[in-house]
């Protein structure tokens, strides 16, 4: 009965693992002391950043608000299970990182938006988070063509 708890079972439906981009490195072992918490990103830095975070080959890119206070964008799979193994890798890394996602999920759609509460705006924790939902969506859609709406702009 044991040895039935510690098997493996693969299915090539689902990713093995996730993978964690080399960016997050440093959050995962950042001190977290007081005083410690995420620095608010500026106009041009949240600007300057969601350029360098889109996918080479990603026909939109994400977006911030017009207050800049959060990032968004807008992803569409083939069908609900790739939605669904997007999401789920997604919510690995958001656990490991102790940072969520707003999102919402209908069949194959998924609206992700972005924002630290912590300092109340953009922070390098989203673009870590946003960095990394790239590329987990292109593993998924390696061709990139059916894997992206246009964007939504975020609610302010």
């Amino acid at each position: 009965m044991n040895s039935l708890l510690c098997k493996t079972i693969r299915s090539p439906r689902f990713p093995p693992r996730i993978r964690v981009p080399a960016s997050t490195t440093a959050l995962r072992h950042s001190s977290g002391g007081p005083g410690d918490g995420p620095k608010k990103f500026g106009d041009e830095e949240v600007a300057a950043s969601v350029r360098l975070i889109t996918y080479q080959g990603t026909p939109f890119p994400w977006i911030a608000a017009k207050d800049n206070k959060s990032i968004a964008k807008t992803f569409m799979f083939t069908d609900f299970n790739q939605a669904w193994s997007f999401m789920s890798r997604s919510a690995l890394l958001a656990e490991k990182l102790d940072h969520h996602p707003e999102w919402m999920n209908v069949y194959n759609r998924v609206e992700v938006t972005l924002t630290t509460h912590d300092c109340d705006g953009v922070s390098q924790k989203d673009i870590d988070m946003a960095r990394a939902m790239e590329t987990y969506a292109s593993d998924l859609m390696p061709d990139g063509s059916k894997s992206y709406l246009s964007p939504k702009p975020p609610t302010e």
